[in-house]
């Protein structure tokens, strides 16, 4: 009897929990791709910060408001391994991409050339000394998570997804013939939100998440000097809004997801908080952007787990890359810049190392728009500074006045970047021809690009 009683309670305890579980499970099943991912996040904070430095708008912090963490997403399609570094910090810079992608190399065996390093550019956040302690501890923990992340890989399908912020706005103004530092609400801006989310098929909940949104992380830096209750900066460290957006998406999922953060052609695009010119932020104006590009994501994820969304997903996902490192005119003499393109199934990132203004992302997309789903990403693979339109030049203002890049660089990377996407979207004829010429041609290039040569 005793025996009967038990298995009872253990029917119902099971079927319980199987109720539980069946609205999320409902309709599921294991994705049908040839795309694998897998992804790790880890915290990289400083473990010493009191009286730290933060760069950006440099102050001294004393204390840590939230965690900065990084993202590690690898993706395989059966023959090319690739992998996205995503950084809570000012800037991906050379060194930085350098130790990285030889550690996660080193790791996992993925080519260094097939790995993005960006940065959100958050502006509280510690400088980076490949000397220092956490300088070390920071290229051993992206190795770490690129690893962990390269052991959890699993079969996904990609949903993609737009929606849009309300907190970003342009910070140049033209009068008289000069650009001035005004929050205009007329400037050119970008306020979309874009989405892409990795599904193994078994529940509702992404393995991955990749938010894409284009705003300087600068809420809580000095503006208005006289604007209380803060008029030297937040007193403490923050990843700022993309951090509050990645845990608002995590939350939302039982922190059983990993959202990474991509930053836009964010040059002159900034949190819209007014003072003379502007403000620091203080927790209210964290939690309004946080939770407003949370909100935004977390929309474009539900609606494309509807039926009809799910219906259109592809079932292969090609992974392509192309690099190149092109020469730019400088103001003290030439530059060097790398250029990034990484295609995975339809969507197509594009990657600048600097940043760039706004409007290089608007053209970069109206040029590519009919070809390939655009995701135009600065602060990636290095770090040359402001990148301004050569148009900005002639009024001056800020961007071009502290760039370190003359005018005429504008015409040669919007070029190159048109060739890297030209290389890995494959619809011209010399990327998938079956001559003996561009074959040789080909080969040729990705083994300078691998740096096999």
């Amino acid at each position: 009897m005793h025996l009967i009683y038990r298995n009872l309670c253990v029917t119902l305890l099971l079927s319980t929990c199987l109720a539980y579980l069946t609205p999320d499970a409902e309709g599921q099943s294991a994705a049908k791709s040839n795309l694998r991912a897998g992804v790790a996040k880890v915290d990289i904070t400083p473990a010493e910060v009191n009286e730290l430095e933060v760069v950006g708008h440099r102050r001294k912090v004393t204390g840590v408001r939230d965690p900065l963490r990084a993202g590690v997403l690898v993706l395989d399609d059966g023959q090319t391994k690739a992998a996205i570094v995503t950084l809570d910090l000012i800037g991906a810079y050379t060194e930085i991409v350098k130790l990285a992608r030889a550690q996660i190399e080193k790791e996992t065996g993925i080519p260094a050339a097939n790995i993005m390093v960006a940065a959100s550019h958050n502006h509280s956040g510690p400088g980076f000394d490949a000397n220092s302690a956490w300088g070390k501890e920071l290229i051993t923990k992206l190795g770490a998570a690129a690893k962990q992340a390269a052991s959890k890989m699993t079969p996904v399908t990609v949903g993609y997804g737009e929606d849009k912020i309300g907190f970003s706005i342009n910070r140049r103004k033209v009068i008289n013939g000069r650009a001035v530092v005004r929050l205009n609400e007329d400037g050119p801006n970008d306020p979309r939100v874009k989405v892409l989310r990795f599904d193994d098929g078994k529940s509702l909940t992404p393995v991955a998440v990749l938010m894409h949104a284009v705003c300087h992380p600068c809420f809580f830096t000095w503006g208005d000097k006289g604007s209380m209750p803060y008029p030297n900066g937040f007193p403490k460290m923050s990843a700022d809004f993309p951090g509050e957006a990645q845990s608002f998406v995590e939350m939302c999922y039982g922190d059983q997801t990993s959202s990474l953060f991509l930053q836009g052609c964010a040059g002159d695009i900034r949190p819209n908080l007014p003072g003379y010119p502007y403000r620091c932020a203080d927790e209210a104006d964290i939690q309004w952007a946080g939770r407003d590009l949370g909100s935004a994501v977390v929309r474009t994820l539900a609606q494309s787990m509807t039926r009809e969304q799910l219906a259109t997903r592809a079932e292969y996902y090609p992974i392509r890359v192309a690099n190149s490192v092109i020469s730019l005119p400088g103001k003290e003499g030439r530059i060097e810049a790398e250029l990034q393109a990484m295609k995975i199934g339809p969507y197509l990132l594009l990657t600048m190392p600097g940043e760039p203004m706004v409007e290089y992302g608007l053209k970069l997309e109206n040029d590519i728009a009919d070809r390939a789903t655009p995701i135009i990403v600065g602060y990636a693979n290095g770090h040359v500074g402001y990148i301004a339109t050569t148009d900005s030049y002639s009024v001056g203002g800020y961007e071009p006045n502290t760039s370190k890049l003359l005018p005429e660089a504008e015409p040669i990377i919007l070029t190159e970047l048109s060739l890297l996407a030209d290389r890995v979207i494959g619809d011209v004829f010399e990327s998938f021809s079956k001559h003996p010429k561009d074959i040789k041609k080909r080969e040729q290039a990705e083994k300078s690009r691998a740096g096999k040569e």
